[in-house]
């Protein structure tokens, strides 16, 4: 599927459609729902294809962060850049270096998400993948007090990441792969 062909509204739309249908649905995130339910959630979606220009867009991301505190959290959705996931986790690492050199080290926090997601030892097919499968190539940024404040109220958070290992290992991957394909816009 070429990307340019679908607009910023499907890309928001398809991503959108994945954060409830999968990661509210199933409980990936247990503090997405509030969030989505509250408005709270800014979907960015960034064209560019150059390192630079997603490095800056990110910055730009911390900007609006510090400048809206009604906003909690965003999404930047990567539209046409990273689609090797290798390349991806380059960027990624770059990005949180970046974070740390601009002062944000404390302030906000990165979670990934790619459409190729696979852990470091994991096999490609291992539905546990799904947990950080999205439709498009995207950071998270996240406020690191909210973070904190929600740890605190959630009884046991080190659980989180294991369950969402058993959960997607229990629902297959037959059943995570579908899940994630309906997220998608359809071809124009």
């Amino acid at each position: 599927m070429t990307h340019q062909t679908i607009t910023d509204q499907n890309i928001k739309a398809a991503t959108q459609a994945w954060l409830k249908s999968v990661i509210i649905e199933y409980g990936i995130c247990p503090f997405a729902k509030r969030e989505q339910d509250r408005g709270s959630i800014y979907f960015s979606v960034n064209h560019d294809t150059e390192i630079e220009n997603c490095l800056l867009n990110l910055i730009l991301e911390c900007d609006r962060l510090d400048a809206e505190p009604e906003i909690e959290t965003t999404l930047l959705i990567y539209a046409d850049a990273f689609t090797e996931f290798d390349d991806y986790l380059d960027f990624v690492e770059i990005a949180e270096s970046l974070l740390a050199e601009q002062g944000y080290e404390g302030t906000y926090q990165l979670a990934s998400f790619h459409p190729d997601y696979c852990f470091q030892g994991s096999d490609p097919d291992d539905a546990a993948n799904y947990t950080n499968r999205s439709p498009y190539p995207m950071l998270h940024l996240l406020r690191e007090t909210s973070i904190e404040r929600a740890v605190a109220s959630y009884p046991d958070p080190e659980s989180i990441p294991q369950h969402n290992i058993e959960l997607t290992r229990k629902l297959g991957l037959a059943k995570v792969q579908a899940l994630l394909a309906a997220c998608y816009p359809a071809k124009p």
